[in-house]
């Protein structure tokens, strides 16, 4: 069930966003080959504690996710664990998913962040993916329909002979972490749900250098490409308003 929020609603969210956003200001500060990705994830849950939130992502689902952060490195779509052996490499990128809660209501935003000296098909891809990002925004304004949105981010990584995700969505954020609607990277404009103002989405595109499709490692929750070539991931929490989206994981 879809539930438009308040203004006051809205204005929570913004501040858990604003917590989300300094964890990856942060993040993106400290990257760097030799660092592992559980120094990433104490530094990012000192973070949100330090600010009055609890990390969303802890203890979420089944197995119970054991991080603060998802940091996905390279081939790692999504979802990938924090540990004291994933030392970063110059060469590689990691995404870091990161989520807080405060007074109720959560935010959720990730950024795909290079590690030291990247090729230039790797730039392309975090480049574009996060391009595909702000197409989709500017389709989320009221009147308009969910797959407006949704065939926006794809064309716009199909149109650089990316792949896709299909199996994943972004999602709706309020009171609990993942809220209905699921906010696909594909689909069909003019189709779905129609855009309201307190609406409040995160859509994050999981775009592939290679073939679109994923598998699940025996984690039970690190989700890579089946051909191991690299993805990008690119998050941020917006709300529908009259003035037209307005992101709220951001400083």
């Amino acid at each position: 069930m879809v539930s438009l929020k308040t203004k006051e609603d809205i204005a929570r969210i913004r501040n858990a966003g604003r917590i989300v956003a300094e964890v990856l200001e942060v993040m993106a500060n400290m990257v760097r080959p030799g660092i592992s990705t559980l120094d990433l994830d104490r530094e990012a849950e000192a973070i949100i504690r330090q600010a009055g939130a609890v990390p969303s992502f802890k203890g979420y689902g089944e197995p119970p996710f054991p991080a603060s952060i998802c940091a996905s490195i390279d081939a790692e779509v999504v979802h990938g664990i924090p540990q004291a052996n994933r030392i970063l490499k110059s060469g590689e990128i990691i995404s870091v998913d990161v989520g807080a809660c405060l007074d109720g209501f959560h935010a959720d935003a990730a950024r795909t962040f290079a590690v030291g000296e990247i090729s230039a098909e790797k730039a392309e891809l975090v480049r574009v993916t996060e391009a595909s990002f702000w197409a989709g925004l500017d389709k989320a304004v009221i009147g308009n329909r969910l797959g407006d949105v949704s065939a926006a981010v794809q064309q716009v990584a199909e149109s650089h002979g990316y792949g896709v995700v299909r199996e994943l969505t972004g999602h709706g954020v309020g009171r609990r972490l993942h809220e209905d609607p699921d906010v696909p990277n594909f689909g069909h404009a003019g189709r779905g749900l129609r855009l309201e103002e307190g609406l409040v989405l995160a859509m994050e595109p999981m775009i592939t250098l290679g073939s679109r499709r994923i598998v699940m490692l025996d984690d039970g929750w690190t989700i890579v490409t089946t051909d191991r070539k690299p993805a990008a991931h690119y998050e941020n929490t917006f709300a529908i308003t009259a003035e037209g989206p307005v992101i709220l994981t951001a400083r």
